[in-house]
């Protein structure tokens, strides 16, 4: 809570309480930059004038500052002139306050540890006013609901980042650590040191998907976005046992695992949407479907989430599962919040910027899908393969992404055959164009258009089924795909249909 008086004894008369404050810490502070000269080295990044109590403080610590960066000394004389200079003098309480000041401290020996419980009493102030705020607007019938939590985690997140900061560290831990993570990905068979797309050879080049990393995954509708993360996420979590969470802004829960569990089971997804199956399907379905709702993915799809909802849950989701990526589908249908309004480019360039602070805050990486625009379909030829130029709305995702994919499916232009007259059908490029910390290059997978699923080249592409190697008749079950439980409140009831549910009861 900021003080509007020079009066140190200001009451919260609400309350009946006294704000978090130090007064006498503040005197002993800046009584100690006065003193020694390097003092303000100690405190410079730790102290900024607002979180002193007393106003009087905050016009003496100012002008410190002031003469701090323009080089000159800091001592009782100096500082004075300057106070009197910015006509403060008087206000703070003449030369005399300033020279009582050094008399409240011996030395500047302990005024780092100071300066730490001043900026706490500050941060104290900041969520009692906050929450004083909240409290008011809550009781305004008037105020819509979901841009009070909107404005709630964006005051709570603002006083976080303005005041937590990180401590700068010796590179030998660093060093350390980092060598541990090469031991380790030696240690691993495929070499890897991310989260294992399944794709082996995308794999090759990212060596997986790296901690905190933001990756952007873009490409022209109809191209396969969504097909291709939802088999990368299958790959993730099936394979690998890499909790992910899907964050889905365009398609409902319900169609996504309908297409995780045709792309699964290899069942036509128009078989699934009309239910006509045959006898030896539906035991393809009761088999092949155990592994994938066992998996470790969490689906949201909220429509219209803001990147500070995204922030919220995404933490949740770290702290309960230790989720080891995000996926978001995507990113152009994020908001900025209620606070952001008029320039969409300014919008998208917060969201792609905060996407890269989640990722590196919760140290895993952050795959957002993109839209390209339109000037990729007046091109011809090779010509149409995606560039870096032809990202929507913001150069802002190309500064900020760590790594950007295209998918390009020649086929989808009526290119059937490259220049040596190889088939083309089937056949998705994906291009990297941008990879911070490695190669950029393309790489090929195959694309199965009935089961909208990306697969390795290799990968053996029958459909047919073989009943002789189904001998259950029944099993029984539940879905890690959405969970019942109340602190995964905001998760779609994905799982209805199976969860709990013994098959020998379903019509399969």
């Amino acid at each position: 809570m900021n003080s509007r008086s020079k009066n140190t004894t200001n009451i919260n008369i609400d309350a009946g309480k006294m704000p978090p404050q130090a007064i006498e810490l503040e005197e002993a502070v800046l009584g100690a930059l006065m003193l020694e000269k390097d003092a303000i080295i100690s405190v410079g990044d730790i102290l900024k004038p607002e979180v002193f109590y007393k106003d009087a403080h905050k016009k003496i610590y100012q002008a410190i500052i002031k003469l701090n960066s323009n080089e000159e000394p800091i001592d009782i004389l100096t500082v004075t002139e300057e106070l009197k200079r910015q006509s403060n003098l008087e206000l703070v309480g003449g030369p005399f306050y300033i020279t009582q000041l050094t008399n409240k401290v011996a030395s500047a020996a302990h005024i780092e540890y100071h300066a730490r419980i001043i900026t706490q009493k500050h941060i104290q102030r900041e969520l009692i006013r906050v929450s004083s705020e909240i409290q008011t607007q809550a009781f305004d019938e008037g105020v819509d609901v979901a841009d009070l939590l909107d404005k709630a985690q964006q005051d709570v997140f603002d006083i976080a980042e303005g005041n937590i900061k990180k401590e700068s560290a010796h590179i030998r831990p660093i060093a350390d650590e980092v060598i541990n993570q090469i031991i380790e990905a030696g240690k691993r068979p495929d070499g890897l040191s991310g989260v294992p797309t399944g794709f082996n050879a995308l794999d090759r080049i990212t060596s997986g998907w790296q901690k905190s990393d933001l990756v952007i995954i873009a490409a022209r509708p109809s191209m396969g976005k969504t097909a291709f993360v939802l088999s990368m996420t299958r790959n993730m979590t099936v394979e690998h046992k890499a909790p992910v969470a899907l964050f889905s802004l365009e398609m409902g829960a319900d169609q996504l695992v309908k297409r995780l569990i045709s792309s699964e089971t290899e069942l036509g997804s128009e078989k699934l949407r009309n239910g006509r199956l045959e006898d030896f399907e539906w035991e393809q379905l009761h088999v092949k479907i155990k592994d994938l709702v066992e998996a470790p993915i969490y689906v949201d799809d909220t429509p219209g989430l803001s990147i500070y909802e995204l922030r919220a849950k995404a933490r949740r989701l770290k702290a309960k599962y230790d989720i080891g990526c995000i996926i978001i589908d995507y990113l152009q249908l994020m908001t900025a919040g209620s606070d952001m309004r008029g320039n969409r480019e300014q919008e998208v360039s917060l969201i792609s910027r905060q996407l890269k602070i989640i990722a590196k805050e919760l140290n895993i990486p952050v795959i957002a899908l993109s839209q390209l625009n339109r000037g990729v379909e007046q091109r011809t030829g090779d010509a149409k393969k995606p560039m870096l130029s032809d990202l929507r709305e913001s150069g802002a995702i190309e500064q900020d992404a760590d790594m950007v994919l295209f998918i390009h499916r020649p086929e989808r232009y009526g290119i059937t055959e490259d220049a040596e007259g190889n088939s083309l059908i089937g056949i998705a490029d994906i291009i990297i164009a941008k990879h911070r910390n490695g190669a950029v290059g393309e790489i090929q997978l195959r694309f199965r258009n009935e089961l909208a699923r990306f697969c390795n080249l290799e990968e053996d592409v029958d459909l047919n089924f073989d009943n002789n190697n189904s001998s259950q008749k029944s099993h029984t079950f539940s879905s890690r795909l959405n969970s019942d439980d109340e602190d995964n409140s905001g998760f779609s009831d994905i799982n209805a249909g199976f969860s709990n549910t013994s098959f020998e009861d379903a019509p399969f």
